[in-house]
């Protein structure tokens, strides 16, 4: 038989300490998001900031990929890159926002800041422009975007967490410069050219590298002519692997 309340005791129900701390810590605990991106690199972000979030994370490198990874399971989210290699985001975007059963929500996503228009027209909820926001940004914006039911199960965004400034695995960012000078060194034709100028931007991008982020998005206004973006992706790979990573200020 429950005890009776005192005038001392608090007006509603808390989680013990250790359970609340964890909650807090983890508001997206329970979600899956499912990441359409082909950059292991900017993956590998979107992966840590799940992983403080309490988020399951799955990851596909194409649209084909994508297709076959939600005929087996529905995501909360699904976060879609503009440029796949095998053709636009916004498609998929299109697909999943007119389709039956229960709606994800919908997220496009690129280094580009025009693509924002055509990621919403298409039918995503939000866009995010890379590199990925900060913990408490990323969290702020899939909470508030989750239908009302489902919201109030999760927790709430942290206000700020100096620890969560880590840096994605280095390795991920050298096997996307070696990926990006294989598809150069193979003589793309123009739209194929494009789509490496775009790929090699957003990792710039991430990697808070302006000079490489330039020099793609040249090439990529051009529509051809990689041979300068090959030579810098080349200098890159020659220097050793930690110091491609420019130093990032603390996320909030």
């Amino acid at each position: 038989m429950p005890l009776p309340a005192s005038a001392s005791d608090p007006p509603h129900l808390h989680l013990p300490a250790r359970l609340a701390a964890e909650a807090q810590a983890a508001p997206l605990r329970g979600l899956t998001i499912l990441m359409v991106e082909d950059s292991r690199f900017a993956s590998d972000a979107l992966r840590l900031l799940c992983q403080r979030s309490g988020a399951r994370l799955r990851r596909a490198e194409t649209l084909r990929a994508a297709r076959a990874h939600l005929r087996l399971y529905r995501p909360d989210v699904v976060m879609i890159d503009l440029g796949l290699p095998d053709g636009r985001g916004e498609a998929l975007i299109r697909e999943l926002a007119l389709g039956s059963g229960p709606r994800p929500v919908l997220l496009g996503l690129s280094g580009d800041p025009s693509g924002r228009a055509g990621a919403l027209a298409a039918g995503a909820d939000g866009f995010v422009e890379k590199p990925v926001p900060g913990l408490a940004a990323f969290q702020t914006l899939i909470l508030r975007l989750m239908p009302g039911a489902q919201r109030t199960t999760l927790g709430h965004a942290l206000t700020s967490d100096p620890s969560a400034a880590q840096a994605p695995d280095p390795l991920a960012l050298h096997d996307d410069l070696v990926h990006a000078a294989a598809l150069i060194e193979a003589g793309p034709d123009a739209a194929s050219a494009g789509y490496v100028a775009g790929f090699v931007q957003g990792v710039a991008r991430v990697a808070c590298d302006p000079v490489l982020e330039q020099a793609a998005g040249a090439a990529r206004q051009r529509g051809g002519g990689l041979s300068e973006l090959a030579q810098l992706i080349s200098a890159r790979l020659k220097a050793p692997v930690a110091p491609l990573i420019a130093p990032r200020p603390a996320m909030e």
